[in-house]
């Protein structure tokens, strides 16, 4: 555990879960959770460690499940994830991480199984950036059962919009792209594949010096002119939403999702459903 890792550097809220826990043990927990949260692009592996190690201190915590779940996940350990993700559910009620558990169980090799776990939730019930996350993962279950067709129409949902730059665009737009190629339709594929370039590179530039948390919304247009998009001043944009056409389009309020810290998972998790698939 390198020095400079503080109990104090972790999210206030994941800091408020540990307080039914010792002080010692809390910092403890809080410094893993750290670094899992530090290590999990760079080393995944390690930061699944850090996960694991603070499971064994506080499996009953919502956060630390998350955390073990999220880390397994990346490391390509479905089962796991998706049994933590459960007993995460269970634990805080929420289905934040519902689009995780549906790609889980393709991990899994069970479209099936994620069709039918993607389909247990109203889409209306969840906040926008889940619900599109959701749509992706269903759509890669259907590309996964050979169904292009039926893959491309779970991914036309209102969010599909070429007008606007979203946090969640890039993602939805290069999933678009991918069933349109699997259905031979490479030129709208292209265009789409562009227009995530196009959305990533806005939202790249409104959100530079920002911290990823609290995004500040300026209502205001900006205007692309083909090949000069790239020179759009960022002050006169939007922080998480930029029109993507060529005509001025009025901004509304943007949807982020909550910045949640991973989850872990104790080594008492046999009692989480099983799912070892």
């Amino acid at each position: 555990m390198p020095d400079d890792v503080e109990p104090r550097d972790l999210d206030k809220v994941a800091r408020g879960e540990l307080k039914t826990l010792s002080k010692d043990n809390a910092d403890w927990v809080a410094r893993h959770l750290v670094m899992a949260g530090r290590l999990i692009e760079e080393d995944p592996e390690e930061a699944h460690k850090h996960a694991l190690s603070a499971g064994r201190r506080a499996g009953r915590i919502g956060v630390v499940r998350e955390t073990i779940a999220i880390t397994a996940y990346t490391v390509g350990d479905y089962a796991m994830a998706l049994r933590e993700l459960r007993t995460y559910r269970r634990i805080s009620g929420r289905e934040d991480h519902l689009p995780l558990m549906v790609d889980s169980e393709r991990g899994l090799e069970r479209p099936e199984r994620a069709l039918e776990l993607g389909r247990s939730v109203d889409p209306a019930t969840l906040d926008v950036p889940v619900r599109v996350q959701l749509a992706i993962a269903m759509s890669g279950a259907r590309l996964d059962l050979g169904q292009a067709e039926a893959a491309l129409r779970e991914l036309e949902i209102p969010q599909l919009d070429r007008s606007k730059a979203f946090s969640y665009s890039p993602d939805l737009f290069d999933a678009y792209a991918t069933v349109l190629d699997d259905l031979g339709r490479e030129t709208e594929a292209d265009e789409w594949r562009a227009l995530s370039e196009r959305a990533s590179d806005a939202i790249d530039r409104h959100l530079q010096g920002d911290d990823g948390e609290t995004i500040e919304i300026v209502e205001e247009d900006i205007e692309w002119e083909d090949d000069s998009a790239e020179e759009a001043p960022a002050e006169e944009a939007s922080l998480e939403e930029a029109s993507l056409e060529e005509a001025p389009v009025e901004e509304a309020p943007v949807e982020e999702a909550p910045v949640e810290e991973p989850a872990p998972a104790d080594e008492t998790s046999t009692d989480d459903e099983g799912d070892r698939g």
